[in-house]
């Protein structure tokens, strides 16, 4: 009676105890009965004691966690992170597993720097989500609240929504690749207003509707919007642009090639323009871009006959017309081109090749199947090109498609409206 006695007291000495210290992480109670010790947990019902353990259980590690970060900014975005954590549908490659505590530097994705204002500070400088197959409704919330934030890649996922206008008040970021994802609504206008941006790159989204025309004059290196369904003519102000590389292809662009053309991608090397809506003739100014060693306008609705002038594109690797309206006669000056590698004429009208342009035939690099050439393999029924010339189509300006420029001006400065004199 006396050790039943003497077990109560310990019991109720070591729970007022605890009352008092409600700061330990568990209690342990350790029994000695007879010559042998028994350590039993709270309330464990094979313990042979008269009475029952009445503990509170140990509270989890990270219940009681507090949370130490390298940096008052770090401390400021990890709920933001935590909050965008929770929102993510899917994450096959685990990734977002790495996003525990407080050392967000080491989150999977996420790399720090000394922000731009404070070289002592360490803050989320970048983000780097390429191929990881997450899935969020919504980058709102999550993005724009990143404050010091400079590169922000987030290539093959499936994210979706719109981007939030609040991006505009991130002050460092200069480069924003969201390419194929799922995002949709307008063209996001915000980035109008970041003067600091230098690259952006939308394409493989759902984008719809008109592409502001202040983006092409915008201080960008590099402007992909490729593959979304944007619906505009090229704008006029597109002479003015600074881009380096800029593809516009796989959208709804329409119109005519503006003449133009050679001052705004001038300095491009590749131009990309297939798989849009452009009409019209081809002006005799494309020539011109003479750092061009890709020029692609295939599958659109370009007509009238390929201008002698792109015997001046010494660069070009790489020339697409496949797939329009284009008639007459291939140029042999434009087979003569020295670094030419693929030359495609597919599936237009053309009517007659000359022996130069027969050897890149031979040797495969010039493609003009599905044209209207008597003497060539597959080539259109005679029944459809005769519908075809059933309807005559014509193009202003027609003495510009046997001149070349490079043979006349060494410098693109001297660009002729009228013909020039004989």
């Amino acid at each position: 009676m006396s050790i039943i006695i003497s077990l109560m007291l310990l019991v109720c000495l070591i729970s007022c105890t605890t009352a008092r210290d409600s700061s330990r992480e568990a209690l342990q109670v350790t029994i000695g009965i007879g010559n042998g010790n028994l350590s039993k947990g709270c309330n464990d019902r094979h313990h042979n004691l008269p009475f029952k353990l009445n503990c509170k259980l140990p509270a989890t590690p990270l219940a009681n966690e507090v949370l130490k970060f390298a940096d008052q900014r770090l401390a400021l975005v990890h709920p933001i992170i935590q909050k965008f954590k929770s929102l993510i549908t899917s994450d096959p490659l685990g990734i977002t597993q790495t996003w525990v505590g407080s050392d967000i530097c080491s989150y999977k994705g996420f790399y720090c720097d000394n922000p731009p204002d404070n070289k002592s500070a360490i803050a989320v400088a970048s983000i780097d989500f390429n191929g990881f197959q997450l899935s969020a409704p919504s980058l709102d919330g999550f993005l724009d609240q990143l404050p010091d934030i400079a590169l922000f890649h987030a290539n093959s996922n499936n994210f979706s929504g719109s981007l939030s206008p609040n991006i505009a008040k991130l002050r460092y970021l200069y480069e924003l690749d969201i390419s194929n994802n799922r995002f949709s609504g307008p063209f996001p206008d915000a980035v109008l207003n970041m003067p600091g941006l230098t690259f952006l790159d939308i394409r493989f989204n759902f984008f719809t509707g008109s592409v502001p025309s202040q983006i092409f004059t915008q201080n960008l290196d590099a402007l992909f919007i490729n593959n979304n369904e944007f619906m505009i003519h090229l704008p006029d102000n597109i002479v003015n642009t600074h881009i380096f590389y800029l593809t516009l292809a796989n959208n709804k662009f329409n119109g005519p090639l503006p003449r133009t053309i050679f001052k705004a991608f001038s300095s491009l090397a590749e131009v990309l323009l297939l798989n849009d809506q452009l009409t019209g003739c081809i002006p005799y100014e494309i020539g011109l871009l003479k750092e061009a060693v890709v020029f692609d306008v295939g599958n659109n609705q370009l007509t009238g006959h390929l201008p002698f002038s792109l015997a001046c594109m010494e660069n070009l690797e790489q020339l697409n017309f496949a797939g329009n309206l284009l008639f007459g006669a291939v140029p042999e000056v434009v087979c003569e081109l020295g670094k030419l590698m693929n030359l495609s004429l597919s599936d237009n009208y053309f009517i007659h090749v000359g022996p130069m342009c027969r050897i890149l035939i031979e040797r495969g690099v010039l493609d003009v199947r599905n044209n209207c050439i008597p003497d060539l393999p597959f080539q259109r029924s005679v029944e459809e090109c005769a519908n075809f010339f059933a309807h005559p189509r014509f193009c202003p300006r027609m003495w510009s498609y046997n001149y070349i420029p490079c043979y006349h001006f060494p410098s693109s400065s001297s660009i002729p409206d009228m013909a020039p004199s004989p």
